[in-house]
């Protein structure tokens, strides 16, 4: 790696830390290089595993680490539970009770995961996917439109 493109990583990096950014991805004419600061982020949209930071002080050169830098799993995709209607979600049946269910609790088709209210009927919503949740996505007590991700299943 040539000095200058060790500047230029440095000045990347003062300016995530100025701009207070957390992740950097650039591809450019077969190079790519990712830097992350902080612990793993979750993006609003759409979560997924974050590749690891690539430091140009230590260990394999930014060129190398952007080549072996680990990618998203995309082994195991993740499915998204949609509401099949506009209404208000509801993680649970009334506020005393636990929420049907949680991150790391496992689904089949046929089990209930929320409940979304339309015009003053209560709808119960089924899973109808099997695996694990991997992640709750809409927030309990706010409006949810068609077709928006509810949760997300591993």
């Amino acid at each position: 790696m040539e000095p200058k493109e060790i500047k230029e990583i440095k000045a990347i990096i003062d300016l995530m830390k100025k701009n207070d950014l957390s992740v950097f991805e650039i591809e450019k004419e077969g190079f790519r290089l990712k830097l992350q600061r902080g612990a793993s982020v979750q993006a609003a949209g759409g979560a997924g595993p974050v590749a690891a930071a690539a430091s140009p002080k230590t260990g394999p050169t930014a060129h190398e680490a952007a080549q072996a830098a680990p990618r998203p799993i995309e082994t195991v995709p993740l499915k998204d539970i949609v509401s099949p209607m506009v209404g208000t979600f509801y993680r649970a049946a009334s506020p005393d009770t636990p929420p049907f269910v949680d991150v790391g609790k496992a689904v089949t088709e046929d089990t209930v995961v929320c409940i979304i209210e339309a015009m003053k009927v209560m709808n119960e919503i089924k899973a109808e996917t099997s695996g694990v949740i991997a992640e709750a996505v809409a927030e309990n007590g706010k409006p949810v439109q068609f077709g928006q991700p509810l949760f997300r299943v591993r």
